[in-house]
């Protein structure tokens, strides 16, 4: 994943939208979006929006096999796809994605691609040591930043997928490498 990665940092990313939400450079690069915003802008792409219930690989997709592959591992329905990167020095504030939770029907995973060991993630006041690599699910729900005090990219690949049996079983028992 951090080779497939590693060619995509000079490709146009997309300013995150939510610009009261973080201070320095955090961009997106969308993967995976709902059918009706395949041929829109790629801000539109980026997130997921409204109930649309299909959803489609961007044409980006097809040159990430092992991105791809982890995606399609997951036993359940997978909405959006995206790589998040959060330049040196910037910081997430502190917000709540409402509704993003287990109990809500709606989990959102992190497997972190590029990192560094500056970079601080919290939730609900907890760091969140995600290593390269790591399958994480984080309650999207509760309070969490990000700051990057290290002095390259962090890029994390974060997916946002529906909840059935078989992902509730693995978050509640944490057969996922981890969950917060």
């Amino acid at each position: 994943m951090c080779s497939e990665v590693s060619r995509l940092l000079t490709k146009s990313w997309n300013p995150h939208v939510n610009h009261r939400d973080y201070v320095g450079d955090w961009d997106v690069l969308p993967l995976r979006c709902q059918l009706e915003h395949t041929n829109a802008h790629p801000i539109l792409q980026c997130f997921a929006m409204g109930d649309g219930s299909e959803w489609k690989n961007l044409p980006l997709m097809d040159s990430l096999p092992t991105i791809r592959s982890l995606i399609w591992s997951l036993q359940c329905d997978v909405k959006s796809a995206r790589l998040m990167r959060l330049k040196p020095g910037a910081y997430i504030k502190p917000h709540r994605d409402r509704g993003l939770c287990l109990c809500k029907g709606e989990v959102r995973l992190h497997v972190p691609i590029l990192a560094n060991d500056e970079v601080l993630f919290l939730v609900n006041g907890k760091v969140v040591p995600m290593a390269v690599g790591e399958l994480w699910y984080i309650n999207a729900d509760k309070t969490h930043s990000v700051k990057n005090n290290g002095g390259n990219d962090r890029v994390n690949l974060v997916i946002d997928c529906v909840v059935n049996e078989w992902i509730a079983e693995h978050i509640k028992g944490e057969s996922m490498t981890h969950s917060i």
